[in-house]
């Protein structure tokens, strides 16, 4: 079963390459402008090279940065954008007004240099929180940055805008729509402080498609109910999250104002990106071993599942079995017990790989070493496809279906985090 994918449209888009600038119309740049003090790339660009649509998702945290505020205050002025700049290094969150100061000469400097109003500019910030950007070092780089914009930029923009991150995470897709190529790239940071509702993370996505403004809003945001908002590391929700997405409308394709089918086929490509960047930020889940993803079906409607499958993913206890490498299906069922989801205990039915744990409410006698073999096979497979726990859980006869990602809980999680100021 395909999960996810909105509208039931399977396997009508393949993966290209060329990341955030595969769709027509757009260019990256990354550069190393001096705000981290590691001396890695640290400010990063995406430039369409028109007004394109724009759309977004933000923490859901009442503690905030200022490119988050920023940003939401733009969209509900005017839902189109330029380009995205994106510092690393500081959150510039908890900086009071001379934050939000900073994000607006932020703004205003990189459209001068690209000579667009500054209101076409969309801002994200990642690192310390309670650090203010480092602005003489930000409005140094701006030229250099302008200047390598390209489109074989997406690498090096990917790279900018990393923190504790070990890999990049980016993807292209492209599917036909009117007979003509519509692409979508997308590119996202994260490895901690991940948790549903937005987590501490920033994902881009630009595509060439047009579509409109309300649409691609209310795309963007059920795509992100199915898969940024359905990963999670550690529990814990940051103040600077954001997902932008921008739709140039430079594949020439009719412009898509309602749903029907162009409109699910792109949905479901854009869901399919998300869930690719998702998946990398869990499977890249600070001192994980292994990615874990839960699928549950059978619960009352998709919501409940979704809700059923994250909660499991987001069990410290299951996380810490699955490091362990010990099939603990109890950890599994009472996290499911607890997920605020009405389902009969004696339907529920669990899986672990291949092996059968639990069916009809009650325990099977399953090969307790086949299964904690599975578990170090996974562990063993790190950053690669074989590198997933699969867990399946089914809680009755709904419709419902859903899934979440996570990763397990290691030693390495409190030495990276004890050393590290968030």
């Amino acid at each position: 079963m395909n999960y996810g994918l909105n509208g039931g449209i399977m396997s009508d888009w393949q993966e290209i390459s060329g990341g955030i600038t595969a769709p027509r119309g757009y260019q990256a740049a990354g550069i190393t402008a001096g705000l981290k003090p590691s001396g890695q790339p640290d400010l990063g660009l995406i430039l369409s090279e028109v007004d394109a649509i724009a759309a977004g998702v933000f923490t859901t945290s009442h503690v905030r940065a200022a490119c988050v505020d920023y940003c939401r205050q733009r969209l509900q002025a005017k839902a189109s954008a330029r380009a995205i700049l994106c510092n690393a290094g500081q959150a510039n969150a908890a900086t009071g007004e001379q934050g939000w100061q900073d994000a607006l000469a932020s703004a205003k400097a990189l459209g001068e240099a690209l000579n667009v109003s500054p209101n076409s500019i969309l801002l994200a910030s990642t690192g310390v929180i309670g650090q203010r950007i480092k602005m003489d070092a930000l409005l140094s780089g701006i030229p250099q940055l302008v200047a390598q914009a390209s489109e074989t930029g997406s690498d090096a923009a990917a790279q900018a805008i990393i923190t504790t991150d070990l890999v990049t995470k980016s993807i292209a897709m492209e599917t036909m729509i009117d007979d003509r190529p519509v692409r979508i790239g997308g590119m996202a940071k994260g490895s901690g402080m991940i948790h549903p509702n937005m987590a501490t993370m920033l994902a881009f996505v630009t595509c060439d498609a047009a579509v409109s403004t309300s649409l691609w809003q209310e795309m963007l945001q059920r795509a992100a109910d199915k898969s940024f908002n359905q990963i999670t590391v550690d529990g814990d929700t940051s103040t600077n999250d954001t997902l932008i997405a921008l739709a140039n409308g430079q594949s020439r394709t009719s412009a898509i104002t309602e749903m029907g089918p162009a409109a699910q086929k792109l949905e479901g490509m854009l869901t399919a990106v998300c869930q690719h960047l998702a998946k990398a930020i869990a499977r890249d889940g600070e001192g994980a071993t292994c990615l874990i993803e839960v699928q549950v079906t059978g619960a009352p409607d998709d919501k409940g599942a979704r809700q059923i499958a994250k909660t499991i993913v987001g069990s410290s206890l299951v996380k810490s079995a699955i490091f362990g490498r010990d099939p603990n299906w109890g950890r599994i069922a009472a996290a499911a017990g607890r997920a605020g989801v009405p389902f009969e205990q004696e339907n529920l039915r669990i899986q672990l790989g291949d092996v059968l744990l639990m069916e009809n409410g009650q325990p099977l006698g399953f090969d307790r070493q086949q299964a904690s073999d599975y578990l170090k096979q996974a562990a063993a497979g790190a950053y690669l496809k074989e590198d997933t726990v699969l867990i399946q859980i089914n809680v009755g006869n709904g419709h419902g279906v859903g899934q979440a990602w996570g990763c397990d809980l290691s030693y390495d999680y409190v030495r990276i985090n004890a050393e590290y100021t968030t």
